[in-house]
């Protein structure tokens, strides 16, 4: 599985833009459905911690707690390319439109409250390590 910032990246390099799901809520704007994304190098230092520290068993929810739009990501890639945005917006599929999730935020309390209180990469710092110092350079694992 490869990340949204990957398959973006790769649709700007062979279109020049970025192509969106429409919203079809009243309550959303286009491009602004919402996850709650988290960087790789994230996911990697709390993994490291849990290991370390060992607290109780359990699952616990993985994400940053601020959920952040399709079109803040998509914005920040295209910045990051050093790009001017060229982004359009297509229907949403109607086989996935009725149960398709327009916000989705990880509650991080049970991770905070074992003692993991290590800052997580913003958005836009997450985008621009990734796409400086490894999209960019084709370097892909």
């Amino acid at each position: 599985m490869a990340s949204v910032i990957f398959h973006t990246a790769r649709q700007i390099k062979a279109s020049g833009g970025m192509k969106l799901f429409k919203s079809h809520r009243p309550d959303y704007k286009d491009g602004e459905q919402s996850r709650d994304f988290i960087y790789v190098k994230d996911v990697v230092n709390v993994c490291y911690w849990l290991w370390q520290n060992r607290p109780t068993s359990g699952l616990y929810n993985l994400g940053t707690g601020k959920a952040r739009t399709f079109l803040d990501l998509v914005t920040n890639t295209f910045k990051a390319m050093d790009l001017t945005p060229n982004i359009s917006f297509i229907d949403t599929p109607e086989d996935i439109r009725d149960t398709y999730q327009y916000f989705t935020e990880a509650n991080m309390s049970k991770l905070r409250a074992v003692g993991y209180d290590t800052k997580f990469y913003s958005l836009e710092a997450g985008i621009e390590d990734y796409m400086q110092h490894y999209l960019i350079k084709e370097e892909i694992w």
